[in-house]
């Protein structure tokens, strides 16, 4: 009698498969680096001269990206269908995007050549197309955007191999901001870095084979790597300013790996993944809370009228997440089934 054929081993890509793992310190991390943005955008951190405002917001938003980057790598890992991941994520950015700014622009008085840029996210290249009061903090979606449509067109033209490619992009962004001396910039060829040290990370954590180096990750101290990240986002310290891409993704790794202790604990709360669930419409939504009246006045007045414009934005968020954003979403997710690929059936 002949032998049962015997199932080939799957390939390299092929073990890449079932659901993307779900991470709950992701979670915890984005609450936390929204936190740490409307503090340095709307509160006084310290005496101005230690400029503690600008390394508070900095530190941030380079979690914030490094967490986009993760997102974005471990989607294209997971679910590689370019049209699914493209309309997902402009489902998800857009709406809200859009309308923040047809209401803002207006009102800003902007002149009609801005309206291009911003509504396209490359309004934060040169010559530069943000506009104030209202929308100079739209500049990360350009950089977003712009990173969404680089990875799709890897996948595009190599498959998933292609991000492969994420982590050399990302040490010759870092080597181009270090040739050009630029510390905290927001054109992309200059920032994006931060977004493809969280991409590699993601790579480390989900491609077979990587175990031997996320165990790397274990001895590193957290509390260490968020004095460090500080430090690597404060104007005083323009030396560790290139290191700050891989700090972020470090500090989110090593939680990322540890799955127990005192810390884990905290960025799995109930109130930190609220705030990662509204963390998007904080983001876009809390600069216009400072506009108007209660932006008017002296500091010590300016600053007495914060809680209520926290309140506004925390309402404004909380609404547009459970309300607006979440019908875009759905539809999104909706029309992207049309493009999902076939199961083949198992040999």
């Amino acid at each position: 009698m002949s032998q049962p054929a015997l199932a080939s081993p799957p390939s390299y890509w092929e073990q890449i498969t079932g659901k993307m793992p779900h991470f709950d310190a992701l979670d915890g991390w984005r609450g936390i680096s929204i936190l740490l943005v409307l503090a340095g955008h709307m509160l006084p951190l310290g005496p101005k001269q230690y400029h503690m405002n600008g390394a508070v917001a900095a530190c941030g938003m380079a979690l914030f990206f490094t967490l986009s980057g993760f997102l974005i790598a471990s989607t294209l890992l997971y679910q590689p269908s370019v049209p699914q991941f493209l309309i997902r994520r402009f489902c998800r950015i857009l709406p809200l995007a859009w309308l923040y700014l047809l209401v803002a622009l207006p009102l800003a008085h902007a002149a009609l050549a801005n309206y291009p840029p911003l509504f396209l996210f490359y309004a934060n290249l040169p010559p530069f197309w943000l506009t104030s009061p209202g929308t100079g903090h739209l500049w990360s979606l350009s950089v977003e955007m712009q990173f969404y449509m680089v990875a799709a067109l890897l996948c595009a033209l190599l498959q998933r191999r292609g991000l492969l490619a994420l982590p050399f992009l990302c040490l010759a962004v870092t080597a181009n901001r270090i040739a050009h001396g630029e510390i905290l910039s927001i054109v992309t060829w200059f920032r994006v870095d931060e977004i493809l040290a969280g991409a590699t990370l993601a790579l480390l954590m989900h491609l077979p084979g990587s175990e031997r180096l996320r165990r790397l990750l274990l001895p590193l101290n957290p509390y260490l790597l968020m004095a460090l990240l500080l430090a690597a986002s404060h104007d005083r310290f323009p030396w560790l300013d290139y290191a700050r891409p891989y700090i972020a993704a470090s500090l989110v790794g090593c939680t990322l790996v540890r799955e127990r202790g005192a810390l884990s604990t905290v960025l799995a709360s109930r109130f930190l993944r609220y705030m990662a669930k509204i963390s998007y419409a904080l983001y876009v939504l809390h600069p216009a809370t400072a506009e108007g009246w209660l932006g008017r006045g002296s500091s010590v007045v300016k600053y007495a009228k914060r809680p209520l414009c926290f309140a506004l934005a925390f309402l404004g968020a909380h609404l547009s997440t459970n309300y607006y954003e979440r019908y875009w979403i759905g539809w999104g997710k909706q029309w992207a089934r049309r493009f999902a690929r076939p199961q083949q059936p198992r040999q």
